[in-house]
């Protein structure tokens, strides 16, 4: 179908005149803006979406770690004081860093202030342990309302909230 198409092009005219059929300067040009258009929109939807599924990675990790931790602690009636102490085998969030871990439950208050994350209201996330990512930038700081904590995937509210940083 393609072959009689272009056999019956009206292109007389320049086969006799001695054209060729190669593209156009023009033709070329609009060829890689049209290309170039389509992966302007499609690079960044396709980071989003990555973005998005190691946001989830890293959510679904934290609800394991969580699980593990209060097994531990239903059964010694405390949390942990590290991950090796609960059994927990070293592990990496999506972005390659360590998941953090900071047993609060016990401490003196000095120690509580001085360890524990803040929510935007200056109240601590949780009262017995914080745990969390980094984030995608690997950066954070204790208050979550910081920029360098806003992308940090948190729990906190106990346990009630895992997320990310900026929408608790």
């Amino acid at each position: 179908m393609l072959y009689w198409f272009l056999k019956h092009l009206p292109l007389g005219h320049l086969r006799r005149k001695g054209y060729s059929h190669a593209l156009t300067l023009i033709e070329l040009l609009l060829t890689i803006a049209i290309a170039g258009t389509l992966a302007a929109i499609a690079v960044p939807t396709y980071t989003g979406h990555i973005d998005k599924q190691r946001n989830t990675t890293a959510i679904v990790d934290i609800v394991d770690i969580e699980s593990q931790i209060e097994g531990f602690r239903a059964l010694n009636g405390r949390p942990p004081n590290n991950f090796g102490e609960a059994g927990i085998a070293a592990k990496n969030d999506p972005w390659g860093n360590a998941y953090e871990y900071m047993r609060l439950e016990g401490l003196i208050k000095t120690e509580f202030d001085a360890k524990c994350r803040w929510d935007k209201q200056d109240k601590p996330l949780n009262f017995d342990y914080d745990l969390y990512s980094k984030g995608k930038d690997g950066i954070t700081k204790p208050k979550i309302s910081h920029a360098d904590s806003y992308d940090d995937i948190i729990r906190a509210g106990g346990g009630s909230f895992k997320g990310l940083a900026h929408d608790y």
